[in-house]
């Protein structure tokens, strides 16, 4: 089927154990895709697919899914999520969107509030955002720290260091656990961010999404860059690779995480749960039963 083709995972993940530069990324990157229209024959298989994998994995009750996305503002996480999860089944699906800390959530340790929100076993849990956040924001804007009521002797320049290990710790604990971790970063250029937010401004439908601090954000560009770059060299692993996605052309982005996804969760070889010799007897009787009622 034409533009069913599944995409070259390689152009995206991160190697564990390897350096990456950022600029050798192409954040219009289309892989073998004209357009929009051939891409979108490719996401609605992936849809239509991942919801037949979604079921078995809730009813196999095995395995979870935790699907992280980070990204600079615009850069259409929430179209991903609204996209790509289209034709999954809510019962089964949860999605948390972590934005600044509650007083609450800043009075515990910074894993505290995504741990609260994994995914139970048979289900898919999205994170728009996550503990990322604070080897992100927090490293381009160390005062934040401040805030957090740390032990003084833990705010010293190994801080980013040991949140790296922390984190990595952490993923592996959940690869053990049976958690699938995916991680994605929407690879945004800046000068498409522009684009993106003068678009907020100028059509009234979206203006309720425009927020000034996203615009004075741009001034911190180059130190964003810096420390995603940093935080992708170091979290990248063998159980919880990163991919790095091209996001100036929306379309693409989606068609990557959904493909990204679906193969992971076909590699899981899920199936359906056998029942017992007595469970099967109940469904012969039941269905006796069913064939003989009377009208």
């Amino acid at each position: 089927m034409k533009g069913s083709k599944t995409v070259n995972h390689d152009h995206f993940i991160v190697p564990p154990g390897k350096k990456i530069s950022l600029k050798d990324y192409d954040p219009g990157f289309t892989s073998h895709y004209k357009d929009k229209d051939e891409a979108s024959v490719k996401l609605r298989k992936d849809v239509k697919r991942l919801a037949k994998y979604q079921d078995i994995l809730y009813a196999q009750n095995t395995y979870a899914v935790l699907v992280m996305l980070q990204a600079m503002d615009t850069a259409g996480k929430d179209g991903v999520i609204r996209h790509v999860m289209s034709g999954v089944n809510p019962q089964g699906t949860q999605v948390h969107s972590f934005k600044a800390p509650s007083a609450e959530e800043l009075s515990h340790d910074f894993l505290w509030r995504n741990m609260k929100a994994l995914p139970e076993r048979g289900g898919i849990g999205i994170f728009n955002r996550s503990y990322y956040e604070e080897v992100l924001v927090v490293r381009v804007h160390p005062e934040i720290l401040d805030s957090q009521r740390l032990p003084p002797e833990t705010k010293g320049k190994n801080i980013w260091k040991h949140r790296f290990e922390e984190i990595n710790n952490f993923e592996k604990y959940l690869s053990r656990n049976g958690i699938v971790v995916l991680k994605f970063f929407l690879n945004l250029s800046k000068d498409e961010q522009k684009r993106r937010l003068l678009s907020r401004i100028n059509t009234p439908e979206k203006n309720w999404k425009f927020s000034i601090n996203d615009a004075k954000e741009r001034a911190h560009w180059d130190d964003y860059m810096n420390a995603f770059e940093d935080t992708l060299n170091h979290t990248s692993t063998e159980h919880a690779p990163w991919y790095i996605i091209p996001a100036d052309n929306k379309w693409f982005t989606r068609t990557v995480v959904a493909d990204v996804i679906v193969e992971k969760l076909k590699s899981l070889n899920l199936k359906y749960p056998t029942v017992s010799d007595e469970h099967m007897k109940h469904l012969l009787e039941a269905k006796e039963l069913l064939e003989n009622e009377t009208p």
